[in-house]
């Protein structure tokens, strides 16, 4: 009999929400297959796609794989929250359908969770990449250096508000591995929206417990047109205004908190912001009338800020 017992590794849920994007999805799923940590289960949730992606799941043969097709479009959020609920894993981890992750994205996240049993979280770099796959290496430095995370250094944090809430450095919904049993998953209202990222971190933040960084680069976030940051960003005015709402429902929490008070002003800064935001999606959206009341607010509170003067000026020529 060997003296040494084989050590198991701990179940990790790979959380993979889908909508109509079946050649991306293909090359996700591929690398949550291909991960040298092997103890994984891998959960497929279609929110209704024209083109039902049952055929791509069934041809990788894998039996860790579940697939899950809602009958109507239940919306992003939900979608999410229905792959994290069906989670059985001590670990869960989500992956976007047009990511991709490192062969040992996993087997690098699970252990330092796994040594201590203060953390919630655990989070590393990423590249980004464009439509074909390929690394966008400025780009890349960019992101890595805009969220701060060069100056972030490898190890455990014990209180990481600023880095999850303002400097937003932890990739929650793209780089992470958290600790399940820590969260309820209806505890992220659908007001979060786009932003359920953002919350999820919140709660993160507030559990009490650590979060580890790696700085090594182990996952790949795709960066083209159809992302909903990219469509926020651009003139897709839907896509702008449910960001905004998202955004100022979520301050509007943040502000809130007694914990978080010294961060406050920031927080007030980024909901004022989105209320600019809001009201200039509405007059896009040929809803001046709405608009205005999101103008008046920011500002009423802003000592002055030229775009939502401008903004509300608009409103009343056009």
């Amino acid at each position: 009999m060997s003296s040494t017992s084989e050590v198991v590794q701990p179940l990790v849920s790979v959380i993979i929400p889908t909508y109509n994007r079946p050649e991306y999805l293909k090359q996700a799923i591929a690398s949550a297959v291909k991960q040298t940590y092997q103890n994984i289960e891998i959960i497929v949730s279609d929110n209704c796609s024209p083109e039902n992606p049952l055929p791509i799941v069934e041809s990788f043969g894998d039996s860790r794989i579940q697939f899950w097709r809602h009958p109507q479009n239940i919306g992003m959020i939900a979608n999410q929250m229905h792959g994290f609920k069906m989670a059985r894993g001590k670990y869960v981890a989500s992956l976007h359908d047009d990511d991709v992750w490192n062969e040992n994205f996993l087997a690098k996240l699970v252990p330092p969770l796994e040594e201590n049993p203060e953390l919630i979280i655990a989070f590393c770099d990423q590249y980004i990449i464009d439509a074909q796959g390929n690394i966008n290496y400025s780009g890349t430095e960019e992101n890595t250096r805009g969220f701060k995370r060069h100056k972030l250094v490898k190890g455990v944090y014990k209180s990481f508000a600023k880095i999850g809430l303002v400097d937003k450095s932890i990739p929650t919904a793209a780089a992470c591995v958290i600790r399940n049993n820590l969260l309820d998953w209806d505890n992220i209202p659908s007001e979060a929206g786009g932003m359920w990222d953002l919350y999820l971190t919140y709660l993160c933040c507030i559990s009490g417990y650590a979060a580890y960084y790696s700085p090594e680069r182990l996952t790949r976030y795709r960066a083209h047109e159809q992302t909903d940051t990219m469509l926020s960003g651009s003139q897709d005015v839907q896509a702008k205004i449910r960001k905004a709402k998202s955004e100022l429902f979520c301050y509007q929490i943040l502000m809130a908190d007694p914990k978080l008070q010294e961060f406050k002003p920031y927080f007030q800064n980024k909901w004022l912001e989105a209320n600019t935001t809001l009201g200039i999606g509405l007059i896009r959206n040929k809803q001046t009338d709405a608009a205005r009341p999101y103008l008046w607010q920011a500002l009423s509170k802003q000592k002055f800020n030229l775009r939502t003067l401008a903004a509300l000026t608009l409103s009343f020529i056009i």
